[in-house]
């Protein structure tokens, strides 16, 4: 790729995510309400549209040759503006998008009609939207673990197997920030079997969707990070540092650092225990020790500006990183080129 891509405008919702095919030569890049495909020289190759719901971050993977990513049908103050296009008697429900990102070969291709994106139902994730949790006072407050749906996805290994070992889609929960709750400050992460998951995929028929997804993930896990705002943006393998790296937006509790950027060591196997703030066990994964510790909440990560917007780890220790920009002509990203450097922790090539 070269050293800044200009993924060019692609309407009003700004970039989610990106994945990057460097064998084939491509870049994927998710904007909101359509996944887009360039050449590593920023030549426009195709795009897909008609999805009136929230397409977040995305993650190609070597197997199968598809981009999977994470998509939102809900009628909170992100999703309500998006499913009005299909009706409100849209039912919440979250799903793993899955494109046949081979079979994109022009703009406007149609999620829905033209046999490039089939979907899968995340059961679990939707359940958790839809329950409720508990206040510090007691009372009962909506979403369990404060779920806002789904965003951040990866395809990696399971955490504390082998690198080379089964990989899995790794979806992770948005979390609501909410200052008042503290059954807020964990990430959640349902690991899915790709097998699985590619023989529930069906295409998708927005105005009937259908049900069709695991009863339950492979794996449910927790991390603990102090608060977020809509928790995971970009979840990410990177097999240099045998970490996930996660994009966050910054949350807003003074007792916390409230870091930007985080990782989970993939090398560490999950153990079981409590979980903070909300009087249950679960299976907790630990943070890889990089960046600044803060000894107070026991957290590791960096303040660092980028990767919300899209975060792909090339495994040698270089990344690319996506920024959005807006201006007259709608919105658009900048992809660049980085390294790792360890403190801050990436800089431009």
């Amino acid at each position: 790729m070269q050293p800044e891509l200009f993924t060019g405008y692609f309407g009003d919702k700004h970039i989610q995510g990106i994945a990057v095919d460097l064998e084939k030569g491509y870049v994927y890049c998710s904007f909101t309400t359509q996944l887009v495909k360039l050449t590593l020289d920023g030549r426009l190759v195709g795009s897909v549209v008609g999805l009136a719901a929230h397409l977040g971050c995305i993650a190609f993977h070597t197997g199968d040759g598809k981009v999977y990513g994470s998509l939102e049908y809900k009628h909170d103050a992100i999703g309500k503006s998006l499913v009005a296009a299909i009706g409100e008697d849209v039912a919440d429900g979250f799903y793993a998008a899955i494109f046949d990102v081979d079979r994109i070969d022009r703009v406007g291709m149609n999620a829905e009609t033209d046999g490039v994106m089939t979907a899968v139902f995340l059961k679990e994730p939707t359940d958790d939207y839809n329950s409720t949790g508990v206040a510090p006072d007691g009372s009962t407050v909506p979403h369990k673990y404060a779920c806002s749906g789904i965003d951040g996805t990866a395809v990696g290994p399971m955490f504390g197997a082998a690198p080379d070992s089964k990989p899995y889609l790794m979806v992770a929960y948005g979390v609501y920030g909410d200052t008042e709750r503290d059954d807020n400050d964990h990430q959640v992460i349902c690991a899915y079997d790709l097998a699985e998951l590619a023989a529930y995929a069906s295409p998708l028929v927005q105005r009937a969707m259908h049900r069709s997804g695991p009863e339950k993930p492979a794996g449910k896990f927790f991390v603990f990070t102090g608060n977020t705002e809509y928790g995971v943006q970009n979840l990410e393998y990177d097999a240099a540092h045998r970490a996930y790296w996660m994009a966050l937006y910054c949350g807003q509790k003074a007792n916390y650092p409230n870091f930007s950027l985080m990782a989970i060591d993939a090398s560490a196997a999950p153990k079981s225990g409590e979980l903070q703030g909300l009087g249950e066990t679960g299976e907790l994964l630990t943070l890889a020790k990089m960046g600044i510790c803060d000894a107070q909440s026991d957290t590791y990560g960096w303040h660092f500006p980028h990767g919300t917007c899209g975060l792909y780890a090339v495994g040698d220790g270089t990344y690319y990183i996506a920024r959005h920009h807006r201006d007259e002509q709608g919105c658009a990203g900048y992809i660049g080129t980085y390294r790792f450097d360890g403190e801050t922790p990436f800089v431009r090539i």
